[in-house]
């Protein structure tokens, strides 16, 4: 009996000094280095503690925005905008995040610098938006949308908004403007 707890007492911090300590700029469906589909606004300040933090509040009434959440360097390099769920709410989670440093990427590699080509190749494209200024590419896998600037499509497709875009109407070399992770889905 005390050689099998013993034992136990082994495999325990065997696996514990075994885990892989989290990439700060891994994105994943459910995370964004250390913050996660269920990390809340108070959480921030930890999550982020090398960053420094800006809040926009919104105070026009009519609107209808969230206030957004800025994350910089230390150094002023703007890195993140998160959106909470509910404005002025400090137990409310996250529901959606703009990507801007291209060092934040996917497990496939994509980043504000990716293609229309390395989206397409390492994801099932869900659906594509057409906006005035630019299209919306939706990867459900992934929980992203990525903005891609009408600038990028051939001149025939960048004015009619009734136009349906499809996968084919977008050039390989189109560069990715930005894109968000959203988990509004999974926090009703």
């Amino acid at each position: 009996m005390k050689h099998s707890f013993l034992g136990l007492v082994a495999l325990t911090l065997l696996f514990s000094s075994c885990k892989k300590k989290q990439n700060p700029f891994e994105i994943s469906k459910q995370h964004i280095g250390l913050l996660t589909d269920s990390s809340q606004v108070k959480d921030l300040k930890t999550i982020f503690a090398n960053d420094s933090l800006s809040t926009f509040i919104n105070r026009d009434g009519f609107s209808g925005s969230k206030n957004s959440i800025d994350i910089f360097e230390k150094g002023g390099k703007k890195l993140l905008a998160l959106t909470p769920k509910q404005t002025l709410d400090s137990t409310s989670v996250i529901q959606s995040i703009q990507i801007i440093d291209p060092r934040y990427k996917t497990d496939k590699d994509i980043t504000t610098l990716s293609t229309f080509k390395d989206i397409s190749s390492a994801y099932k494209v869900s659906r594509i938006d057409n906006l005035i200024n630019s299209v919306i590419v939706n990867v459900k896998e992934l929980h992203a949308s990525f903005v891609i600037d009408k600038e990028e499509l051939p001149a025939n497709l960048r004015f009619d908004m009734n136009l349906k875009i499809e996968t084919t109407h977008i050039p390989d070399q189109a560069k990715v403007k930005y894109f968000f992770i959203h988990w509004n889905h999974l926090n009703k």
